[in-house]
């Protein structure tokens, strides 16, 4: 990808640090509003795919509680809450069976509090449990083995593929492993942002409207009390937003306004002024994060930060 600045940090008037990336930004009808870097380029989603996985997943029949919707599209910080809501989608399953590694909570509050209990790792404090919980479940309303079912040639993923070029409406253009162990399936931010913005603009009653519905209704179990995400989604009324490692995320209107965005080196400071500053584009006002931290280049007319 070819990126361009988009966030600089300073200290006392002096630039000591830049953030390049790629964003886009699009209109309900699908059109570019905005642009920088390469956004046709691509790219790893990380974890801001996990809303077209599950939306795969409800196409294929699944049928959860929008709070159950919710975790399967988080990336979730391992409160007791997050792992309340996935033991019900393991639906009595042992959280043993869940093919994601064992890892301590996300959230550093909850991490600390385990380590100072001495708790071990655990596969049902991974961030990704959710969406592998889910998985297991459409496996079984499916009729299909989870033996390997995070084989990209298991019939689940086949499917997740297929709507995920559904969604995106482009072709998948290389598959890895992601760091939960699930396949993670290039596409580019215009195809992420056209991806969301089809989940966002669902109809209701709808299998795609049933993600979008979790993810609004319960917006702190797609990331966290402490997140940023859940805290961007509490503030916009029906604004459906997921963050990625390696600083990619992803966000749409209700109305089908969608943007997409890199940071290039993995960076997550800069990802709140750089979400910030395109949702000032789409029309929202909401905090642009540290002061001295702020955005550059073409996305900074008429926003530049203090």
């Amino acid at each position: 990808m070819i990126h361009e600045p988009l966030v600089e940090l300073v200290r006392d008037g002096l630039v000591e640090g830049v953030h390049h990336g790629s964003a886009i930004v699009l209109a309900p009808d699908g059109t570019t509003l905005f642009a920088t870097g390469d956004p046709d380029a691509a790219m790893y989603p990380r974890s801001t795919a996990k809303p077209l996985q599950a939306t795969a997943m409800a196409r294929l029949g699944l049928r959860l509680s929008p709070a159950g919707f919710a975790v399967a599209a988080a990336s979730h910080s391992g409160e007791p809450m997050h792992l309340n809501a996935v033991l019900d989608v393991l639906g009595g399953r042992s959280p043993d069976v869940l093919d994601n590694p064992a890892d301590f909570p996300y959230d550093p509050v909850e991490r600390d509090h385990w380590l100072s209990t001495g708790r071990a790792p655990s596969r049902l404090a991974h961030n990704c449990s959710g969406k592998h919980a889910a998985m297991l479940a459409t496996c079984d309303l499916n009729g299909w083995s989870t033996d390997g079912y995070l084989d990209p040639a298991h019939p689940l993923q086949r499917a997740i593929a297929a709507t995920v070029e559904d969604l995106t409406g482009r072709r998948i253009e290389r598959v890895a492993v992601d760091g939960c162990g699930a396949p993670l399936f290039a596409t580019t931010l215009r195809g992420l942002a056209t991806a969301v913005a089809n989940i966002a603009t669902a109809a209701p009653g709808t299998p795609d409207h049933l993600v979008a519905d979790g993810i609004r209704r319960h917006p702190e179990l797609v990331g966290g009390s402490r997140r940023d995400v859940t805290a961007v989604m509490r503030a916009v009324p029906g604004l459906l937003a997921k963050d990625g490692f390696e600083a990619v995320q992803v966000a749409a209107l209700p109305d089908g306004t969608a943007l997409a965005f890199k940071i290039a080196d993995g960076g997550d400071r800069a990802r709140l002024p750089v979400l910030a500053a395109a949702l000032k584009l789409c029309g929202v006002d909401v905090p642009p994060g540290p002061e001295n931290l702020r955005v550059t280049g073409k996305l900074s007319v008429g926003i530049m930060l203090p």
